[in-house]
């Protein structure tokens, strides 16, 4: 595994008045890794997968990509650098097909003169979409469903799917299992793995503990607006992690020990 981080953020201040929402974050994440953002709420979870995103800006600190410095002043720019997010509401046009929606502002046009009088090239676009659907092994009657025909497992799938096909770089979950039932849940576990695979890396935001336990290689939880653990799954369980996020242990003692938690290459 590479030793050079997918995302990187050193220091990260975000200030709402006299609020101090963020207090100086730190936060690596590296290909192909899965990394639980945990926190109660009022962490400061959203305000930091919102800079992530490039939907907020920081007050302070940096940002990298591929250990490179970078500046989001929008969402578009961060989509733009391959960063995707799946925020809960999904964001998806529920009168517009599967199709439309994934290539919803990035729409392939056709060749020569009919692509310059704005004619779409649906057969194209269609075929990455079911050449997609396959690879993450997405199931459903017909690419041409509009998105209200789906279930919730569906659209949720649909969702990831798009920000897999256009987040190279990172995909951020934020509750992608919130209001799924058992099936639909696993359903989107599996997609998560499926990125994982294919070297993306994804902070994925639950309250559903055993989910991220389930998937996660590391959790960074935050309280009050700062980093008071990095926790390797495989050394670490669920009361511990409570722990942290309620605040019955102290971060001091435990970051000391844990250092850094860095992939060996």
């Amino acid at each position: 595994m590479s030793t050079t981080p997918s995302f990187e953020a050193k220091g990260i201040v975000k200030n709402f008045g006299r609020i101090q929402a963020l207090r100086g974050i730190d936060f690596s994440i590296y290909p192909g890794e899965v990394i639980g953002l945990l926190g109660d709420n009022g962490a400061g979870k959203s305000t930091l997968i919102k800079i992530f995103s490039g939907a907020l800006a920081h007050d302070e600190g940096e940002l990298f990509l591929d250990g490179s410095p970078c500046i989001f002043e929008s969402s578009q720019q961060a989509r733009d650098s391959g960063i995707e997010t799946v925020y809960q509401d999904l964001a998806l046009a529920m009168d517009l097909d599967i199709e439309a929606n994934l290539f919803l502002g990035r729409e392939i046009f056709k060749e020569g003169f009919f692509g310059r009088f704005g004619f779409l090239d649906k057969s194209a676009m269609y075929q990455e979409v079911e050449d997609l659907f396959a690879k993450l092994n997405i199931r459903v009657q017909s690419l041409k469903s509009k998105i209200s025909d789906l279930s919730g497992g569906q659209r949720q799938a649909v969702a990831v799917a798009r920000a897999v096909k256009w987040g190279t770089k990172l995909v951020i979950m934020d509750e992608p299992t919130a209001a799924l039932g058992v099936e639909q849940s696993a359903m989107v576990l599996e997609l998560i793995r499926q990125v994982r695979s294919k070297g993306i890396p994804v902070i994925f935001i639950s309250h559903t503990l055993p989910f991220i336990f389930d998937v996660c290689d590391r959790v960074v939880i935050l309280r009050l607006g700062e980093v008071v653990a990095n926790l390797d799954v495989k050394s670490s369980n669920v009361n511990e992690v409570v722990q942290f996020i309620t605040g019955s242990i102290s971060s001091s003692g435990h970051i000391s020990r844990l250092q850094q938690l860095t992939p060996k290459s």
